[in-house]
């Protein structure tokens, strides 16, 4: 995504146990509140992987970000299994959910303190009401065991979406014009990351 709008990043995993960071915020979290914390986790897993600050020696912006879709007021992730895939589609089919999508913007500044940036964006999905044989041909390609909600916006599952409301880009894993914001609130202007084409 980044890519495709004119960034060149370098992409680290986080590592963050995502049930670990959810299971440590307090019982009445919202959901909001939730992926929040889990994409300032990543971002602040990434951001410890760096050299010694001493050795920092250009402003580095860090990325976090992760997403869930809440449907009956629970919050779902990444099923991982073809069950829970396919219990997970047989519930939303032909009905509306909503994406939530954490970001968290890190810059690191030479010589100066961290400073962050935070939002959620939702946007509503509205799933097709599929019929079983489709959902377990799309659950057999392996694609919804492991991304939120059980479907992609920009692959198979793109097929099995009758709309959104709301950012696309989020859908898919970051919310570009989200992300804009929280990089301006960090004093950081969107072309100063632009990789410029000849």
């Amino acid at each position: 995504m980044l890519r495709a709008a004119g960034i060149a990043p370098l992409v680290r995993v986080s590592d963050v146990d995502e049930d670990a960071v959810a299971a440590a915020l307090h019982v009445d979290a919202r959901p909001d509140e939730v992926v929040s914390a889990l994409a300032s986790a990543k971002a602040r897993a990434v951001r410890e992987t760096f050299p010694d600050d001493a050795e920092i020696t250009d402003d580095v912006v860090v990325i976090g970000c992760d997403s869930m879709l809440l449907v009956d007021g629970r919050l779902t992730g990444k099923p991982h299994t073809a069950d829970v895939a396919r219990a997970h589609w047989m519930s939303v089919r032909g009905r509306t959910a909503h994406l939530l999508t954490g970001h968290c913007v890190i810059r690191v500044t030479p010589g100066s303190p961290d400073v962050a940036a935070h939002a959620v964006s939702s946007t509503v999905v509205r799933f097709a009401d599929v019929d079983e044989a489709t959902i377990d041909a799309y659950i057999s390609s392996g694609e919804p065991l492991e991304v939120a909600g059980a479907f992609t916006l920009d692959g198979l599952g793109g097929w099995l979406i009758e709309g959104i409301d709301g950012d696309p880009s989020a859908v898919i894993g970051i919310g570009l014009p989200l992300v804009r914001r929280l990089l301006a609130e960090l004093g950081v202007h969107l072309s100063e990351l632009w990789v410029h084409r000849v």
